[in-house]
């Protein structure tokens, strides 16, 4: 391990920001003694913005706030330390910045809960089967892929002219810190538009987004980078000031793919939940598993760290906890309330977190009690009773999600990590290990933040090693807990049953 410096004293001091879709983070880590050290030194809220428009409101993220709270992050993550070895970017998935010949934002980018992509898929399948483009680019269907959002916002021709770039989410707040458009691997991969063979554009997606569609996506789109390549110093010191010079590295700019890189594993052989609004549940393979039966399961092939493949599939996870905890109101104590939900019968009642119906936000306990009666079901008498169904109906879903991650690929699973916020839910974790039947190993909770910090350190020298070397660090530097099954597997098996018919 060498010894990269900062331009003040000590260890090297590396700045992840981590966006998150309810909020961002800027942390600062340092290795000392082959220990990661972080401190959140700056936090701000992010969120969906619901702007009227004709016949419905239209959701944008608040992307000039979020870059405000960046450039505020990196400066207090910087001053006290006279700058930084490196800084790195990771953040959701999909969303996009549009930018015209001069580089002017046009516009905030749209939320990917608008309801915009509603029957985007079915319309670009018309001209690109689903088989077809699966076989191209390995992807779950989402209808907010960026494929289908471009698709949706093609209608009238209103980006057929449009000559300038478009850039993902970390990669456009990375333009306006370097002024170097690039995009990164693990992100591009979500969009639709990548073919996870070739890690490359994949024309036969491009051509049906160009021909019926008349979006320009090869003049839009930039060059494709790997995650840990350097794309150059942060500029403007009157915006970033100690932080101006450092190098922003292209971390592995899709959260996800930062949080695998952090899964604490001593054995190829588990799976993971990258828990937080989403959760997404997977493997991580040498390769894309692109069979019509993965298709049917409706798994994903994004690309990962070091030439992996993530092979996964999106659960909805926390966000409906966060919905209920929205529309309840007021300060509500979560600590007490899990405590109550601990104490409710397990799996009195479960929904599919996966239905549409709980993807925009909303009255998510009215939808609750409305699934609940539509499957012959007992709803959720009371807040205690809701949250235990959420977490029961979650833990059911990475169950369901483990195995098949396991019979497609074929790798065996004998371990589960939970990284991210969920990490720090023992009820989730505990009611996780009794549906999948395996023990499971909680931490780290800011598992996208220290995945991002490493990448960052390796790519400036700071350590050397694979994906196994940088794990361990993580191992070595994380208190994890681990939860082990308990109970029969029967009453899980007749929950699925009453999900599945």
């Amino acid at each position: 391990m060498s010894a990269a410096r900062t331009p003040g004293t000590g260890p090297a001091v590396h700045a992840a920001v981590d966006l998150g879709a309810s909020s961002g983070r800027v942390i600062t880590g340092r290795l000392e003694g082959g220990r990661l050290h972080t401190e959140e030194v700056a936090r701000f809220p992010n969120g969906p913005v619901p702007v009227p428009a004709r016949g419905r409101d239209t959701l944008y993220w608040d992307i000039l706030s979020l870059y405000s709270g960046v450039l505020e992050g990196l400066r207090r993550a910087a001053e006290p330390h006279g700058g930084l070895a490196s800084v790195g970017i990771d953040s959701w998935a999909v969303d996009y910045g549009l930018l015209d010949g001069d580089a002017a934002l046009l516009g905030n980018p749209v939320h990917y809960r608008d309801a915009r992509t509603a029957g985007a898929p079915e319309r670009v399948f018309e001209h690109l089967p689903a088989a077809e483009m699966y076989a191209v680019n390995g992807l779950q269907v989402q209808p907010f892929n960026t494929v289908f959002q471009l698709a949706a916002a093609s209608e009238g021709g209103r980006l057929a002219a449009l000559d300038g770039d478009l850039l993902l989410i970390p990669d456009l707040l990375g333009f306006w810190l370097t002024g170097e458009r690039v995009a990164e691997l693990t992100n591009a991969s979500t969009t639709g538009l990548v073919d996870v063979d070739a890690r490359a554009w994949a024309d036969a997606c491009l051509d049906v987004l160009e021909g019926p569609f008349g979006v320009p996506a090869r003049r839009l789109l930039p060059g494709l980078v790997e995650p840990g390549t350097v794309v150059g110093p942060l500029l403007r010191r009157d915006a970033v000031g100690a932080a101006a010079g450092a190098p922003l590295v292209a971390v592995g700019s899709h959260d996800t793919a930062s949080a695998v890189v952090a899964v604490p594993a001593a054995t190829p052989n588990f799976a993971y939940v990258s828990s937080g609004t989403w959760s997404l549940v997977g493997v991580e393979l040498d390769a894309p598993v692109r069979t019509e039966e993965s298709r049917a399961a409706n798994f994903t092939n994004e690309l990962g760290v070091d030439g992996t493949v993530r092979y996964l599939r999106n659960v909805m996870g926390l966000w409906v906890l966060q919905e209920c905890l929205r529309v309840w109101g007021g300060e509500v104590d979560l600590a007490a309330l899990l405590e109550r939900a601990a104490a409710v019968p397990a799996l009195s009642c479960v929904v599919d977190v996966d239905d549409p119906r709980f993807l925009p936000p909303g009255d998510m306990p009215a939808r609750i009690r409305e699934f609940a009666a539509q499957t012959g079901q007992e709803p959720p008498a009371d807040e205690a009773a809701t949250t235990r169904c959420v977490l029961d109906s979650l833990a059911l879903a990475y169950r369901r999600a483990v195995r098949q991650a396991s019979e497609l690929s074929g790798r065996r699973v004998d371990v589960v990590h939970v990284v991210g916020g969920g990490a720090n839910n023992a009820l989730l974790c505990r009611l996780t290990a009794d549906a999948v039947g395996l023990p499971v190993v909680a931490g780290p909770a800011e598992g996208a933040a220290v995945g991002n910090l490493l990448v960052q350190a390796r790519a400036v020298g700071e350590v050397r090693g694979g994906l196994a070397d940088l794990r361990r660090i993580v191992a070595d530097s994380t208190v994890t807990r681990r939860y082990e099954p308990s109970g029969p597997a029967a009453p899980w098996q007749a929950a699925e049953r009453l999900l599945r018919g």
